[in-house]
């Protein structure tokens, strides 16, 4: 097993091309840090835009 720098001393760091590694960290240039968390997506229901009447609509 290669020593990595980027490893965080567990001995099961598999880190890719781009610098993350399987648990989820990712290196800086520096030191691996924890990704920042994305914001979640808004709860709020979404509501579909009437739909214009069309000829076929009409009585």
């Amino acid at each position: 097993m290669n020593d990595d720098p980027r490893c965080c001393g567990s001995g099961t760091c598999i880190i890719d091309l781009q610098g993350r590694c399987w648990c989820g960290q990712q290196w800086d240039g520096q030191k691996m840090v924890a990704p920042k968390p994305t914001p979640a997506p808004s709860a709020a229901p979404q509501t579909t835009p009437a739909k214009p009447a069309s000829e076929h609509d009409k009585p």
